[in-house]
């Protein structure tokens, strides 16, 4: 096993292939392996950066660095990252190489190649297209749209809007002119859900989620700040910020009634992830936005409407900071809830996971993190203290 199979009683698999069939990376690749970056987050495209070492020129030199003529790691190859805590396999990425760099080695110094790439929803950006649905809402396309890509070993996890206006044909057909990606995100825009590619659970599988956030699931590891021995987190910071907080409203002509129907949202209709949610404790006090209506009716509108005002209510308070997997042991996932304690009672308890930066060396693995919720002071007095296996 080379020196990167095992940081610190964690082991990393690389696969590496194209579409369906992808393998683990021959020895040689994994022993060159200098640095693995992945980057997860919702508000930036998800990418990641493999860093090999080329050596200064060895028996083959003249054909150019090592890696370079292996179509595994050119441009349109699929990269499955998996970390192993144990014998639990996690994936952290599934993606595809989308640029490569060659630094040729001066002096005593080893040239690098590296590989650059984005998630699997790269493939679902590359082909604009114009289709029609019709007779279709949201959850039907996106599960139809899901399908396509199961050679990538793509399968759906689409949550039902929570205004459903299934399109009547004669009324109107749902068009699409773009590519399938920024359909998917237009119509998650629409009810304040997010659209995105999470890897897992097995290697070569990731799942095409349409929904909420934080995505229901099992609760992760806690993170824990300030406790002596027991912190495995460090330069933490947390900012509050409520200005991007607003109410929306709209006139709406409905078609189906012939009606003028006024309508207002003051206030995020999502679940509290705090006991004081800043947009209740600051209801008429925020900015409010006049939303144009023109072409939708009263359902549209008010998805349109709760879609406004929930999405900046989610980001009232963030934390980052870096966590040291010698002590965590165990991968944080962005888009899913995380309880962090020691920060005091008015920062504890539950966050959504916004972005995770991993970045992993020989010897070395963290994992920078920012978390983001709606206001201050648990739902809950206490975070759940961890239970050790037997």
């Amino acid at each position: 096993m080379s020196a990167f199979g095992n940081i610190l009683g964690i082991r990393v698999t690389l696969l590496l292939g194209r579409e369906a069939v992808v393998l683990p990376a021959p020895l040689e690749a994994m022993e060159a392996i200098e640095e693995i970056e992945v980057r997860q987050a919702m508000k930036k495209d998800s990418g990641f950066k493999i860093t090999l070492l080329a050596g200064r020129e060895g028996p083959l030199g003249a054909f150019g660095p090592p890696f370079v003529n292996d179509p595994r790691f050119q441009r349109g190859a699929r990269v499955v990252v998996v970390v192993w805590n144990g014998v639990v396999p996690t994936p952290i990425f599934d993606g595809v190489v989308t640029k490569t760099q060659y630094i040729p080695g001066e002096g005593s110094n080893e040239g690098k190649y590296l590989m650059l790439g984005r998630d699997l929803t790269f493939v679902m950006d590359r082909e604009e297209k114009r289709a029609q649905h019709p007779a279709q809402d949201e959850t039907v396309i996106m599960n139809a749209m899901a399908l396509k890509y199961a050679t990538y070993g793509v399968i759906p996890v689409i949550m039902p809007p929570p205004v459903i206006d299934p399109p009547i044909p004669v009324d109107r057909t749902p068009q699409q002119t773009c590519t399938d990606l920024a359909y998917a995100k237009k119509m998650a825009r629409r009810h304040g859900y997010k659209v995105f590619i999470d890897p897992g659970p097995a290697p070569g599988i990731s799942q095409l989620y349409f929904g909420p956030v934080p995505r229901p699931g099992l609760p992760q590891k806690p993170i824990s700040v300030n406790l002596g021995p027991m912190s495995d987190a460090y330069d933490v910071t947390v900012n509050h910020d409520g200005e991007t907080l607003t109410a929306a409203r709209a006139k709406v002509h409905d078609r189906s009634t012939g009606q003028v129907v006024s309508l207002e949202i003051p206030t995020s209709t999502n679940t509290p992830m705090s006991a004081l949610s800043e947009a209740l404790t600051q209801m008429g006090n925020t900015k409010t936005k006049e939303i144009v209506t023109s072409g939708l009716n009263t359902a549209q509108v008010l998805a349109r409407l709760m879609a406004e005002v929930n999405e900046p209510a989610e980001r009232v308070l963030e934390v980052t900071g870096t966590i040291d997997n010698t002590r965590y042991n165990a991968v944080l996932k962005p888009y899913y809830a995380v309880d962090i304690r020691g920060l005091g009672m008015i920062y504890n308890g539950t966050y959504t996971v916004a972005e995770v930066r991993h970045v992993l060396k020989p010897g070395a693995y963290t994992q920078s993190f920012a978390l983001q919720r709606d206001g201050l002071y648990p739902i809950l007095p206490a975070v759940a203290p961890e239970v050790s296996p037997i």
